[in-house]
C-alpha cells in the first residue's frame, strides 16, 4: 500500500497544475486544464500561463483575448476576476454568478449607488458597448457618469461587476495596454441553456483534472459555492473517481502509481496570485511557515520562487530586471536555475511591458 504524505500530495498537485510533465503549447490549453486562473493581476495571469507552457510570450495570451476570442476575463469564482477559455464561460458563469449578486448589491449601496442608480448605470454600460463596441474602464466611466450615476471610489468597479454578474459583459480584447469590455452576446454569441446538474458535473470533473488530489471542501472553496453543490457534482461522477487512503479524491482514468510521487518541477518563478496558491483550502505544504512572506494582510498574493516544490523566495520586476529576495536557503545550482528562469520571464513579458 502506498504511503501518502503532504509532500507527495503537493507533488501530485504540481503535476495536475502542469508544473511538471509535458507543458502546454498554447494559452487555451492552460486555461482548459486549470479551468479558471485568477485574473485581477494582468501580469500574474499571463505568468501563470508562462509557467505551465513552452514557446509562448504574453503576446500569445493577448492574441487569444483579442483576435481568437478563445480566452476571456470576467468575475466568477469567489467574486474575483478569472481568465478562462471562452468555451467554458456560459456554464461556469451560470453556476458562480448567482451566489455573488446579493453581495454585489450591498457593495453598491455602500458606495452610494442606489438600486435605481445601479439599473441606470448598467443600462448605460450596455448601451455604450452596443453602440460603440469595445470600451475600456475609463471610457465606460465617462458613459456612466453622463447619466448621473456615481463612479467615484469603488462604485465604477462594482457597477462593472454588476453588469458582469448579469451575464451582460466580459473583458475581451486588449486595446494597447488597456483591457476593453464587450457585450457577451457580441463577443461570444447567444448563450445556450445551461443545465445546472450537468454544469456541477463538469465543474467537479474539470476541477479535479487540474487540482487532484483534493476533497469536496477544496472544490467548494475554490469555486465559491456551497459545500452541498460541490458534493452533488462529485457524487454525480462517483464512478469516475478514486477515493484514496488519505481521504482525498482523484480521477480514476489513470491507474494509481505504486512508485514515488511525481517528480518536482525545476526551480521556477511564479507570478502574483498564481493558481497554486488558490486551488485548495490549505497552503501549508507549499508555504511552510512562510505564509506571511507570500500572502499580505490585505490579501495580495506576491510573486514567488518555487524550489523543490516549496516557496523559497519572493521576487519583483523592476526596470526590466528580476530582483530575487530569498527567505529560505537556496543552493547555488537552484539560484542559477532561478536566474535563468528570470531571463525567460523578461523574454516572455517583452511584448506587453
Amino acid at each position: 500500500m502506498r504511503a501518502w504524505s503532504p509532500a507527495g500530495v503537493l507533488a501530485e498537485r504540481l503535476a495536475a497544475q502542469l508544473l511538471t510533465g509535458a507543458p502546454a503549447r498554447d494559452p487555451v490549453e492552460v486555461a482548459r486544464r486549470l479551468l479558471a486562473i485568477q485574473g485581477q493581476d494582468p501580469r500574474g495571469a499571463r505568468l501563470a500561463v508562462r509557467a505551465r507552457s513552452t514557446g509562448l510570450t504574453a503576446h500569445d495570451v493577448d492574441h487569444a483575448l483579442t483576435e481568437e476570442r478563445s480566452l476571456v476575463i470576467t468575475w466568477l469564482n469567489r467574486g474575483t476576476l478569472h481568465l478562462l477559455a471562452s468555451e467554458d464561460y456560459f456554464w461556469l458563469h451560470s453556476l458562480t454568478a448567482p451566489t455573488l449578486r446579493t453581495a454585489s448589491a450591498r457593495r453598491l449601496s455602500q458606495e452610494g449607488v442606489t438600486p435605481a442608480a445601479a439599473e441606470r448605470g448598467v443600462a448605460a454600460i450596455e448601451r455604450a458597448l452596443a453602440d460603440e463596441g469595445p470600451l475600456d474602464r475609463a471610457q465606460l466611466r465617462e458613459r456612466i457618469a453622463s447619466v448621473g450615476v456615481r463612479t467615484e471610489g469603488q462604485a465604477l468597479v462594482h457597477l462593472l461587476l454588476a453588469a458582469s454578474l448579469r451575464g451582460a459583459i466580459v473583458r475581451g480584447p486588449m486595446r494597447g495596454a488597456q483591457h476593453a469590455y464587450v457585450l457577451v452576446r457580441d463577443w461570444l454569441g447567444a448563450p445556450a441553456p445551461v443545465d445546472r446538474e450537468r454544469a456541477l458535473i463538469e465543474l467537479a470533473r474539470r476541477y479535479l483534472s487540474g487540482h487532484a488530489p483534493a476533497e469536496d471542501r477544496d472544490l467548494a472553496k475554490w469555486a465559491g459555492l456551497p459545500l452541498r453543490d460541490a458534493r452533488a457534482g462529485l457524487a454525480a461522477i462517483a464512478s469516475e473517481l478514486r477515493q484514496r487512503d488519505d481521504g482525498l479524491l482523484e480521477l480514476a482514468r489513470h491507474p494509481p502509481s505504486a512508485s514515488a510521487a511525481p517528480e518536482l518541477p525545476p526551480p521556477r518563478l511564479l507570478g502574483a496570485f498564481d493558481p497554486l496558491l488558490l486551488g485548495w483550502r490549505s497552503r501549508e505544504a507549499l508555504l511552510d511557515v512562510h505564509h506571511q512572506r507570500i500572502v499580505t494582510v490585505n490579501g495580495i498574493f506576491r510573486p514567488f520562487a518555487l524550489v523543490k516544490g516549496r516557496a523559497r523566495a519572493t521576487w519583483m520586476l523592476s526596470a526590466g530586471k528580476v530582483a530575487l529576495e530569498p527567505f529560505a536557503a537556496i543552493t547555488r545550482s537552484d539560484e542559477r536555475a532561478l536566474r535563468a528562469d528570470a531571463q525567460d520571464v523578461v523574454r516572455y513579458l517583452h511584448h506587453t511591458d
